[in-house]
């Protein structure tokens, strides 16, 4: 299956119900806009968001007498499209690089850690994964599998230890190894527990410290937050909250499985000027994508590929 039929499946939800708006009977009238607004709202993509993009395309609709619903889809898919940010760099594949993982409990960090581990070694990078979810045993097991899967080599301690000493220790191995790509699992932390974001700031400074220091050069720190594409609004708020601490660099919407809207995806994009770099469609290795803004919003919208 392709990114697009992935994509179209996992959006199913919204696009369905984008379609009950499109598929109207008569003109382009003031109910219509007025209900293409309230879905827009209503796929997580919150009011001002939605405000702009329906103004815009009303606007779009009347000087270039846009009546048919084929056209004004092809406009919103256009115009979403304008909202998100393109990566200057993708830390996964512009290396050296080394990623830290940042995010609530079950969004589905140690699994995107996996996955992406699992793609760079079958393309040949030199991978190293750090475990510095000290604090939840499954998430060091996981790790486990997935390293023994990929054959990369998985950094940890036991359970309880310093996080911030783990990542440390993971640069230790990756600078005597040469690695690549540095991969790196923290703790899920509540966004608004102040005291979790301050430890998780440290563990972000260590990194940052030791991975200036490498034999071979330094190595830049990318910080991902990575988002249940489920929770919505929540997830916005725990990206300004993370963005605010920590200062991100991109982020991953997982579990994009047909049950998600997929409008929080531009609420964050729109808000905090960040870019998506993975979306994950699936519960494969290859499920989790590369984002590019065009399939998602025409899959969105329900455009043809």
């Amino acid at each position: 299956m392709g990114l697009f039929d992935s994509l179209s499946r996992g959006l199913k939800r919204s696009r369905e119900a984008l379609n009950e708006i499109f598929y109207f009977g008569g003109e382009v009238d003031e109910s219509f806009w007025e209900d293409l607004e309230d879905t827009l709202v209503m796929g997580d993509m919150g009011a001002d968001i939605a405000m702009s993009v329906s103004d815009d395309l009303r606007d779009l609709a009347a000087k270039n007498n846009l009546k048919t619903a084929r056209q004004l889809r092809e406009a919103l898919a256009e115009r979403l499209e304008e909202t998100f940010t393109a990566p200057s760099a993708d830390p996964f594949s512009d290396t050296p690089s080394v990623v830290l993982f940042v995010g609530i409990n079950g969004a589905g960090k140690t699994t995107t850690v996996g996955k992406i581990a699992s793609a760079a070694a079958r393309e040949g990078k030199r991978c190293v994964i750090g475990s510095a979810d000290t604090f939840r045993a499954a998430a060091i097991e996981q790790l486990d599998v997935w390293g023994e899967r990929a054959g990369v080599p998985v950094v940890k301690r036991e359970r309880g230890a310093d996080p911030a000493s783990v990542c440390y220790d993971v640069l230790d191995v990756a600078d005597r190894e040469g690695a690549d790509l540095v991969l790196i699992d923290t703790a899920g932390r509540l966004h608004t527990s102040a005291d979790l974001m301050r430890e998780l700031a440290k563990v972000v400074n260590v990194t940052r410290k030791r991975a200036s220091k490498c034999a071979g050069g330094p190595m830049p720190v990318h910080v991902v937050l990575v988002i249940d594409a489920a929770t919505g609004q929540n997830g916005l708020n725990q990206a300004i909250e993370f963005n605010e601490a920590l200062g991100l660099d991109g982020v991953i919407m997982t579990k994009l499985d047909g049950t998600a809207k997929g409008g929080i995806a531009m609420a964050v994009a729109s808000r905090l000027k960040l870019p998506i770099l993975r979306i994950g469609v699936g519960e494969q290795v290859e499920d989790l994508q590369r984002f590019d803004a065009r399939a998602f919003c025409r899959a969105l919208v329900g455009c043809d590929d």
